[in-house]
């Protein structure tokens, strides 16, 4: 299932009674089954174009589509994973998997075979009865993803879910979702300030202009090993993606 935005511009009202412009005039398209990261500076709207998609705001201007059909609102053909896991405490593993297929009208069997099931998919085998304070970082944001597929949305929405983790559990999660993604074969659309892991998930990388947020560069990420970040990451070609992204950004200019 595709996504798209057509020159959509969203304005905020603030407490001074004017507006402020998070994106504009922002143009893009997800294919099905593609992976596609957006970068930028803090502030440029990266978060709110995903709450665009997922029907939390609606445009000022243009239109969000969704297998070419304007997004009005909530639905149920996308699944959005942010910084926190946001398991629910007093819940084991498996009942957290299964809570949006139960906020759905799921039946009990019937949602405890798909949780089952995502629970083997995320590597999660033996820990359906645990609690999540029994867990590592790593471990509750993988229960995190399998609660996201369990819905079975055709568009899978990250906002920088690896954020938080020390560098080698980012890196071994990003291979497991990146191999887990590409499986299911779901659309997906990554938020990340990590230049590195845009290049090593993707299929394409959006860099988006300081607020109010607009598409400056769509580049094609030509590199094999999508579904093993762990695999890409020795290409030499890497570096150059990066430095691209870091000129684009004009980090250099900051940083000098």
């Amino acid at each position: 299932m595709a996504l798209e935005f057509r020159s959509v511009t969203k304005r905020f009202p603030t407490n001074s009674g004017e507006e402020l412009t998070a994106v504009k005039d922002v143009n893009f398209r997800v294919e099905e089954g593609e992976f596609v990261s957006a970068v930028g500076p803090s502030g440029c709207g990266k978060s709110t174009i995903l709450s665009m998609t997922a029907g939390l705001y609606q445009p000022t201007e243009g239109q969000v589509l969704v297998s070419d059909e304007p997004v009005t609102g909530p639905n149920t053909h996308v699944g959005f994973m942010l910084q926190k896991d946001l398991l629910l405490p007093w819940r084991n593993i498996i009942s957290n998997i299964e809570f949006g297929l139960e906020s759905r009208g799921v039946g009990k069997e019937a949602r405890r075979e798909r949780a089952m099931k995502e629970l083997k998919h995320c590597h999660l085998e033996g820990f359906d009865q645990q609690y999540p304070y029994q867990l590592s970082g790593g471990m509750r944001q993988r229960a995190a993803l399998a609660r996201t597929l369990a819905i079975d949305p055709e568009i899978i929405l990250l906002d920088e879910p690896f954020s938080a983790l020390d560098a080698q559990t980012k890196l071994l999660l990003q291979n497991s979702f990146a191999k887990t993604i590409a499986e299911a074969g779901k659309t997906t659309l990554l938020i990340t300030h990590d230049l590195a892991e845009a290049v090593l998930m993707s299929d394409r990388i959006l860099v988006l202009s300081e607020r109010p947020g607009t598409v400056i560069a769509d580049i094609k990420v030509d590199l094999p090993h999508r579904d093993e970040p762990i695999k890409r990451r020795t290409l030499p070609e890497v570096a150059d993606y990066a430095a691209q992204l870091f000129k684009l950004l004009k980090l250099e200019e900051k940083a000098a």
